[in-house]
């Protein structure tokens, strides 16, 4: 599924956790494809494809490819609202949510459940082990699971 991820034409991932070298393997992907995408602010260093990287507000009106939204989860509920609203407006377009707080199975608590396609949850174990776990969403339900582990 991480690959089935890097793939995306459109649709709408999550990223939770401390997840900076995904992002980072996410994004170079997309923007090899040649797309153009805007961010709110860069989570995560991106050397290559700078010039493809804008830094502004999704909600100006300016249309892209893709856009970085950071911290969905723990924004306050009004904004929430704008920015839910704004995702079901641009669904055809290709979004990554970036957010620092570790979600995983507590995402059926938030709304945001209904507007994803993926759930890519990172987390780093006691043991020098590193955990990702990847929810595929289907109309707010799971749809597929799956769990990797790497040792450092």
């Amino acid at each position: 599924m991480l690959t089935e991820i890097a793939n995306l034409e459109e649709g709408v991932v999550l990223l939770t956790g401390d997840a900076k070298k995904l992002g980072r393997i996410y994004l170079k992907a997309w923007l090899s494809t040649g797309k153009t995408f805007l961010a709110e602010a860069l989570p995560f260093e991106v050397d290559e494809f700078q010039e493809q990287i804008f830094i502004g507000s999704p909600f100006e009106g300016f249309e892209f490819d893709g856009y970085i939204i950071l911290n969905p989860i723990s924004r306050p509920k009004y904004e929430r609202a704008k920015l839910y609203n704004w995702i079901k407006e641009n669904k055809d377009r290709l979004i990554l949510l970036y957010d620092h707080r570790y979600v995983k199975d507590s995402i059926t608590r938030y709304g945001i459940k209904e507007l994803i396609n993926y759930l890519v949850a990172y987390k780093r174990e006691t043991m020098g082990f590193e955990r990702i776990d990847i929810y595929k969403f289907e109309d707010g339900k799971v749809t597929e699971k799956k769990t990797y582990m790497r040792r450092k």
